[in-house]
């Protein structure tokens, strides 16, 4: 299993936009047989970081999403919504190997 961990940098007076843009995600990542963990929001400390997670089997059935993903209507609108509202300041992605109960 892969874990594909995004740390957000964001516009703090844009939190409902990008809290919208959140919720967009969801079951995306679903229907394209991830796992979604959920988006994690500021709400003590820093307003303007926010994270997501979430997991796919393997890199090879990441890298399938992310090539569905880039066909996808409702992944597209996403997309360009952030772009819209500007919600969004910078991406970084990490992945890692969970360690699981």
């Amino acid at each position: 299993m892969v874990t594909c961990h995004i740390r957000y940098e964001i516009d703090p007076a844009k939190l409902p936009e990008f809290e919208t843009y959140a919720r967009l995600w969801l079951p995306l990542v679903a229907k394209f047989g991830g796992q979604h963990h959920g988006y994690f929001l500021p709400h003590e400390g820093k307003n303007y970081e926010a994270f997501a997670a979430f997991s796919f089997e393997s890199m090879a059935a990441y890298e399938a999403y992310r090539e569905k993903m880039a066909a996808d209507e409702d992944c597209q609108a996403a997309f360009e919504y952030a772009r819209k509202t500007d919600c969004i300041v910078r991406i970084e992605r990490q992945f890692m190997r969970p360690v699981l109960g």
